[in-house]
């Protein structure tokens, strides 16, 4: 599937990828851009909260 037919999605109850309609949004993260974005969603999502809490702490 090409990138611009709509959103990338991760799905946390399957831990899975998917592209447009899926399992409902309040199980997935996104949209993403990209199907790679998507993928790195929970690496991503740990990066930003480690920041936060280093910011948090000054």
């Amino acid at each position: 599937m090409a990138d611009k037919d709509g959103d990338w999605w991760f799905c946390l109850k399957h831990m899975k990828v998917e592209h447009g309609p899926g399992c409902p949004n309040k199980e997935r993260m996104g949209p993403y851009d990209s199907e790679g974005a998507a993928a790195a969603a929970l690496e991503t999502a740990q990066r930003r909260n480690e920041t936060w809490q280093r910011q948090d702490e000054d």
